[in-house]
């Protein structure tokens, strides 16, 4: 049996085998078409609940199952199975029919369709559950006479009517059930062939069961195909309810104090940074500013720097101060406090003054042509 999720297995084409769960079925023989007719019954009176009709019962079981008088199965098959995923199936077919399905007496509807006469109902049902224990009908609607006879224990067993794979035993199509008080088992006969058209009349889609979309949005959520096996899903599944399992411990776990802090906590420390940062640049600009000042007064009292060059020289030092220093460390006396630039000399017949030596050798410092010099000198 085939472990994909949960498409039926393939089968060739031909009649599929029927099972009657309740004895008796033997009276139905007599079509040509290859079917198989088992027997068993689910015991109302077991439910628990008392003399009222149940409105819920336990149609099949779950896993491998057989009449209980262990007669010969098809193909000598070790019994039937039903499996989750064929109980997921039969939901999905119950919850897409637009009818009940009849409850009658003594499968009173099988014999109608081989010999004629009437098969009253006994009630009706339409929705399916899977459950544990296998497929439960709900809702049972009971009709009056039916319900009276359970009451007074008239009947007792449910027997249901299904479609099986002769090869796999596996579970295909649930056609109805029957209240009977014969539950053993017959023998395996061929059934009528108006109850196999009955089956092959039916939609295709309750004969090839194709995977039911909510399995396949569940695998793709999952992060894997329509091909996965069950295995691969349950693992996919194991791994997303641990990580889920391992995210809910953390989320509960109260962070450790020596790890983490409060963000609020780090928010004012944020803000706290930045502003000390901003009041540490202040400082330091106005250190350096005033630094930059210093030198320049002291160049200037040295006779190192004179006006013309001051904002130069306060420029340099806002942008280097260490080249002005070392501007300052290595400049000539230019012209020194109380001296005048031409040393009492005249001029000569360009009305500038000569330049002297030192101040020849400050132009050579600066990269300044000696005429520039003179003329920023004149102006001053």
């Amino acid at each position: 049996m085939s472990n994909r999720l949960p498409t039926p297995p393939s089968r060739e084409k031909r009649l599929p085998a029927i099972a009657v769960l309740s004895a008796g079925s033997g009276a139905l023989a007599g079509g040509s078409q290859r079917s198989g007719v088992a027997a068993c019954a689910v015991d109302l009176e077991r439910l628990g609940l008392g003399a009222s009709a149940p409105a819920d019962v336990r149609l099949l079981p779950a896993g491998s199952f057989r009449s209980w008088d262990g007669r010969t199965m098809p193909n000598d098959l070790d019994g039937w199975v039903l499996t989750a995923e064929d109980g997921a199936r039969l939901v999905a077919a119950a919850a897409a029919r637009q009818s009940d399905r009849v409850i009658d007496y003594e499968h009173a509807t099988l014999h109608a369709k081989a010999g004629g006469g009437k098969a009253p109902a006994a009630g009706w049902f339409r929705e399916l559950e899977w459950r544990r224990d296998g497929l439960w009908a709900l809702g049972v609607k009971w009709t009056a006479q039916a319900a009276a006879h359970i009451a007074a224990r008239e009947y007792r067993y449910l027997s249901p009517v299904f479609s099986f794979d002769e090869t796999t035993g596996r579970v295909l199509n649930l056609l109805h059930a029957s209240l009977t008080n014969d539950p053993g088992l017959d023998g395996l006969t061929d059934l009528a062939a108006s109850l196999a058209a009955e089956l092959f009349a039916l939609p295709p889609s309750h004969q090839e069961q194709s995977m039911p979309e909510y399995l396949k949005k569940l695998l793709k959520a999952l992060g894997l195909s329509e091909t996965a096996s069950e295995p691969e899903a349950l693992a996919a599944i194991a791994a997303l309810k641990s990580n889920v399992a391992s995210l809910s411990a953390q989320i509960n776990t109260a962070p450790d104090p020596a790890k983490y802090v409060p963000v609020a906590t780090l928010s004012a420390l944020q803000t706290e940074h930045a502003s000390v940062q901003g009041q540490l640049a202040a400082l330091t600009a106005e250190i350096a500013g005033g630094k930059v000042a210093a030198l320049v007064a002291d160049g200037l009292a040295a006779g190192k720097l004179t006006p013309a060059i001051k904002d130069w020289a306060e420029g340099l030092g806002k942008k280097d101060p260490e080249a002005l220093t070392a501007f300052l460390s290595a400049a000539p006396v230019v012209c020194k406090p109380g001296e005048t630039q031409s040393k009492g000399q005249k001029p000569d017949g360009t009305g500038v003054a000569a330049l002297s030596a030192d101040a020849k050798k400050v132009c050579q410092l600066l990269g300044v042509a000696e005429a520039d010099y003179q003329s920023t000198l004149a102006a001053a």
